[in-house]
């Protein structure tokens, strides 16, 4: 489904573009993600719309059969990606999970603005895109996912997260569609 409408109180919430996950191996090229979710921030931000950067400092702390990267990753890991141009007046949110709405103040944030949809970008489809869009669906916002400016580092996951989950929880369109209701 094509998405329908942006309210004209939306934020872009862009999860983990960030330079220690935008160089991983990835289903599609991550500087296209990056630079769709660039132009999405701009277009935003010359509306006066709310944009929220999301980067990811730590994880989930439970056992999991998937063993997980180790080590001290390197200093500049979670910093953002220069391309996302990050403003002033950006929310930054960091979180140490997979969703953006965990022991964070995103809802906070998002609600102080009036806020009642977001449009989702960002790296991984399966992980922090959808575990934010769920989080978002759950709180009562209208969810929307911009899908070619999501990539995943597992291309099933990517293809079930786009055909069998995001339809669930709200509307999707590319980059161009979104811009186009954005008018």
């Amino acid at each position: 489904m094509s998405a329908t409408t942006l309210d004209p109180t939306s934020a872009l919430v862009v999860i983990d573009l960030q330079k220690g996950i935008a160089g991983l191996p990835t289903v599609h090229p991550s500087d296209e993600v990056i630079a769709r979710s660039a132009r999405l921030a701009a277009a935003f931000r010359a509306r006066r719309l709310p944009v929220v950067l999301v980067n990811v400092t730590g994880g989930a702390p439970g056992r999991t059969e998937t063993s997980r990267a180790g080590g001290t990753p390197p200093a500049d890991w979670a910093e953002l990606v220069p391309e996302l141009d990050r403003q002033p007046g950006d929310i930054l949110v960091t979180k140490q999970v997979w969703g953006a709405f965990h022991a964070t103040n995103l809802d906070l944030e998002l609600r102080r603005r009036g806020v009642t949809q977001v449009v989702l970008t960002g790296i991984a489809t399966s992980i922090g895109v959808e575990s934010t869009a769920r989080a978002a669906y759950e709180h009562g916002y209208h969810v929307t996912v911009a899908t070619d400016a999501v990539t995943d580092l597992d291309e099933a996951a990517h293809r079930n997260s786009l055909e069998k989950i995001f339809p669930r929880l709200g509307e999707s369109g590319t980059t161009a569609e979104i811009l186009a209701l954005l008018g």
